[in-house]
């Protein structure tokens, strides 16, 4: 089994910044369409928030806004719950528009 959800994006990632998470838009639906990659996203980002807390270790979030934009961000995550994640400097992303973490 993969530790990685994953949507196919046909277009280039921004890098964008933690501080500007703020300043996007995010759609009301989840953007990964099955249950399965759902829980192995669940499951990641618990694993990201573990890793944020204990050892002060950053990931890569793979997000998407509103829009369908795929952005990238580098950052260290503080804490999580079933619908939002909390990032370091206190940015809030919803778990809904994450495609993917990668562990770096």
């Amino acid at each position: 089994m993969s530790h990685s959800a994953l949507v196919s994006v046909t277009t280039e990632e921004d890098l964008i910044q933690k501080e500007q998470v703020g300043t996007l838009h995010f759609g009301p639906t989840d953007v990964l369409a099955t249950p399965a990659d759902r829980r192995v996203r669940a499951h990641n980002i618990e694993r990201a928030c573990t890793l944020g807390n204990a050892h002060h270790g950053k990931v890569v979030m793979h997000f998407l806004t509103a829009d369908g934009h795929p952005y990238r961000l580098e950052t260290t995550v503080w804490a999580c719950d079933e619908t939002y994640i909390t990032l370091k400097a206190g940015a809030v992303l919803p778990v809904r528009a994450v495609t993917e973490i990668e562990f770096i």
